[in-house]
């Protein structure tokens, strides 16, 4: 870094060149994700964030530091995705905050605005946790502020600052069991230093940098699902996801489309950079999910059943026409994945069933769309999921034109479970009240895969493991299904529960699915089991019990 003041447009160059470091070695940040389930998505989620901030400051001309930290702040609040692009726009938000109505900052400028960046991310998260991402943003913050303090001159500052923040975040697999167990350093705190780093290196870039653009869209020829009959869908599930690939080639988008030509249609596979697009309808879906998780961690996976999908889709547009219709009092916002689960949450009344879960955090962006839709005064919102949580917090404090209320609901059973609890007759605020004890009254199993070999809560996992989670933590391998559905229902079980439902997912069968529960009545006949076509990825069976 070979600068010792830094002006607007200075800064400006640095937070896109930052976003764009991080963007190239997201795979690598979702690699160090210590959970051996296909949710590696810290480096994408913080990517996401991070570009929509860029993207914001890179329409300002001849700005002050103060306007652009600003526009990055108001970027990555409205683009954060998942926990972490959540903290992330936290620390945006303090580092506005410690540059705000300065024209030029120096190095105390700058040793100050990261303080209040940590400070301001710290109180953000209701529990903070040693050894993430906070922690090594109060180590980069109160190491600048010794420097400044010191008056070393902004690249002095600079570069011991970031040798800093690497030795602690060595230090945090000695701070979280979990990191140690698992021989990586923490995912986000990573893509912290990657971000600082990329913004140092764009010093000696001349000229302006543009922000990257890694996922090119591509048109997809396909027929109209309100336009066809069921019979005429030859492949019923239209499936579209992000592959994180380590380098793009044509042999590798050959290799993928040739596989999927063997069960699908409408195919497009686009690899530019460290992504790779695809979608396919297929009658298999999971066979599509499986194949590609050889080729690298998923993101942004959405599994469509287009033969249920085509009535509806000229229901939207008649929907969409509606501009006059009066708000109502209530309304619902449900994140979800899975058609059979999403047509579970608008038959109990949601009105707008936003796709999202495990590997697919919507932004609080997407939220605050979702909210417009539902067309109420007051709006109930259910994440669904703990890391989706936040950002569904941050879409309440962001937009005031209705009231949303975040039921923290970290699973689909919990989310169901607090909209059946929906009375009519009560006010919001009694029906949150209500729906908060609905939620606390369900257990979640789930069951997944292992996609890489590691050690988790002293449980050793090989590759293709069967999980067992219940609410959340792993508690079982196995290495058939069956074995691992009736693992995790034993477990789940408990005298004087009444109700066992299980979701199916795009990978599971009605089958299996029924041998499942015909297994728990045998055992416990005294419970009511229900089997119900979730469709949702990632996830065979999520199971609830209450």
């Amino acid at each position: 870094m070979n600068i010792q003041i830094i002006d607007g447009n200075m800064l400006k160059k640095m937070i896109i060149a930052g976003a764009n470091e991080l963007n190239r070695h997201r795979q690598a940040i979702d690699a160090l994700n210590v959970f051996p389930v296909p949710d590696g998505d810290t480096g994408t989620n913080m990517s996401y964030t991070l570009l929509a901030a860029a993207r914001e400051v890179e329409k300002l001309t001849e700005p002050t530091v103060s306007e652009v930290a600003k526009a990055a702040s108001s970027g990555s609040l409205r683009g954060a995705r998942g926990n972490s692009g959540v903290i992330l726009s936290q620390l945006f938000r303090g580092f506005a905050k410690g540059l705000d109505g300065k024209e030029f900052a120096e190095a105390a400028d700058i040793a100050d605005a990261f303080v209040k960046g940590y400070e301001t991310a710290y109180k953000a998260v209701m529990k903070p946790r040693e050894g993430t991402i906070l922690t090594v943003a109060r180590a980069v913050g109160e190491k600048a502020r010794e420097c400044a303090e010191n008056s070393l001159e902004l690249c002095d500052m600079m570069d011991e600052t970031m040798a800093h923040g690497y030795a602690v975040l060595d230090d945090t697999p000695n701070m979280l069991a979990v990191l140690k167990q698992a021989g990586v350093v923490d995912a986000g705190g990573k893509g912290l230093l990657l971000v600082i780093e990329g913004a140092i290196a764009s010093s000696d870039i001349e000229g302006d940098v543009k922000v990257d653009d890694y996922e090119k869209s591509a048109t997809v020829a396909v027929q109209s699902a309100a336009a066809m009959s069921d019979e005429e869908i030859e492949f019923g599930y239209c499936t579209e996801f992000i592959v994180n690939i380590q380098t793009a080639s044509e042999m590798l988008e050959n290799r993928v489309k040739k596989y999927l030509e063997t069960i699908g249609d409408s195919i497009v596979v686009v690899a530019d950079g460290n992504i790779m697009k695809v979608h396919v309808h297929t009658e298999n879906p999971g066979l599509v999910l499986e194949y590609a998780l050889k080729e690298g961690p998923l993101a942004n996976i959405k599994i469509e059943n287009m033969r249920e999908q085509h009535t509806e889709l000229s229901d939207n547009v008649i929907t969409a026409a509606e501009q006059n219709i009066p708000q109502k009092e209530l309304g619902f916002v449900s994140v979800a994945a899975g058609s059979g689960i999403r047509e579970i949450f608008k038959g109990l009344g949601v009105d707008v069933v936003v796709d999202g879960g495990q590997t697919m955090n919507p932004s609080a962006e997407d939220i605050i769309a979702a909210a417009k839709k539902a067309n109420a005064k007051e709006v109930i919102i259910f994440p669904n999921n703990k890391n989706i949580i936040l950002a569904a917090e941050q879409a309440a404090k962001l937009y005031t034109d209705q009231k949303l209320i975040v039921i923290p609901s970290e699973t689909i059973p919990q989310g169901i479970s607090a909209m059946i609890g929906y009375s009519s007759v009560a006010s919001a605020s009694e029906n949150a009240e209500q729906m908060l004890e609905a939620v606390e009254n369900v257990k979640t199993g789930q069951i997944t895969h292992a996609v890489r070999a590691t050690t988790v809560n002293d449980i050793n996992i090989e590759e293709g493991d069967f999980l067992c989670l219940l609410e959340n933590d792993i508690v079982a391998v196995q290495k058939d299904l069956e074995s691992a559905a009736k693992d995790l229902v034993n477990r789940m079980i408990e005298t004087g529960e009444e109700y066992v439902t299980i979701f199916y997912g795009a990978e599971a069968s009605e089958d299996g699915s029924n041998k499942i529960a015909k297994y728990i009545e045998e055992i416990h006949p005294e419970i009511s089991v229900d089997v119900q076509n979730g469709a949702q990825p990632v996830y065979y069976y999520i199971i609830s019990v209450e």
